[in-house]
């Protein structure tokens, strides 16, 4: 089955959600709120998602010298993460506030803090970790110059390298070959290609920048999965979403197992999509992610 081993490198966020009936309006203030706080950040995220759902996974991020870095790195061990190359920083750790109303819409501002000191130097001091993976995810809450870093460390020693392009940023040319897999939003596609209102055209333009494959999440409408040539369309499953938290980054770590086990990205879309199902019934970031066992 060759080499299984998943790399994330990405950011460590503690999550303090307070779910309301709905979003305030700037300057208003709304009582009644269920206030939950856990570990969340995307590439955090995307690390527990691939634990819980069957890879080797080891995650590389930076977190403060504080108690929010000290309680991430307990919480990943807990989960069987390797995060013995985990940097500390003298910045606090990242943070993110987050509000969900009763559609489960929500809001999102983040503090980087550790996160935006993962520099290029630091991703070439795990270079060997990088070479030994099979599966690089990368995401783009750390410095766009240390995915681009780590995207051609992986690359040159033929790894399998997934770009999720969130949140989107403008993005150096010379990444895109270095990517296997990219994993927008219809938003994140927009904005990586210029072109809106035409998803094939985009996909299009995400091929001519020189990415080999795609899938483009679509919500609650599904993904559309763009590989070989072929387009397919993989429907969502129909469920009582209580909060869109981590749904996208469940899909990512999910979609990355099943490609390590074999399956095709079609069949990879369709297990992912499960996977988010479930995490989008749920309250919270980590907290809501499924584990192999409740994926029937």
């Amino acid at each position: 089955m060759g080499n299984t081993k998943v790399v994330v490198i990405g950011s460590s966020n503690t999550d303090m959600t307070i779910k309301a009936e709905r979003l305030p309006k700037p300057g208003e203030t709304i009582l009644g709120g269920i206030f939950v706080m856990g570990p969340g950040g995307k590439g955090a995220n995307q690390a527990v998602a691939a634990r819980r759902l069957g890879a080797d996974v080891s995650f590389i991020c930076k977190v403060g010298k504080d108690i929010f870095g000290d309680n991430a790195i307990e919480g990943y061990r807990k989960e069987g993460i390797d995060t013995s190359r985990i940097l500390r920083s003298d910045k606090a750790s990242g943070t993110a506030l987050i509000l969900v109303d009763a559609k489960a819409e929500n809001c999102i501002s983040v503090a980087p803090g550790a996160n935006g000191d993962l520099s290029p130097e630091d991703i070439d001091s795990v270079a060997d970790v990088i070479r030994s993976a099979g599966y690089l995810i990368l995401q783009l809450e750390i410095p766009v110059e240390s995915v681009l870093r780590a995207a051609r460390i992986a690359h040159e020693a033929g790894v399998y390298v997934i770009l999720n392009p969130a949140p989107a940023c403008p993005l150096p040319r010379e990444l895109f070959s270095y990517v296997s897999l990219i994993t927008p939003n219809q938003t994140e596609s927009a904005l990586l290609t210029g072109i809106e209102d035409n998803l094939d055209a985009a996909v299009d333009k995400l091929l001519e920048m020189g990415v080999k494959d795609v899938v483009v999440t679509l919500g609650s409408k599904g993904s559309m999965v763009v590989s070989g040539g072929e387009r397919t369309f993989v429907p969502s499953q129909k469920v009582n979403a209580v909060d869109t938290t981590a749904a996208g980054d469940t899909f990512c770590g999910a979609l990355c197992v099943a490609l390590s086990e074999g399956c095709s990205l079609v069949q990879a879309a369709q297990f992912a999509t499960k996977a988010s199902a479930l995490t989008v019934q749920k309250m919270g970031a980590q907290d809501s992610i499924p584990y192999r066992s409740d994926i029937k």
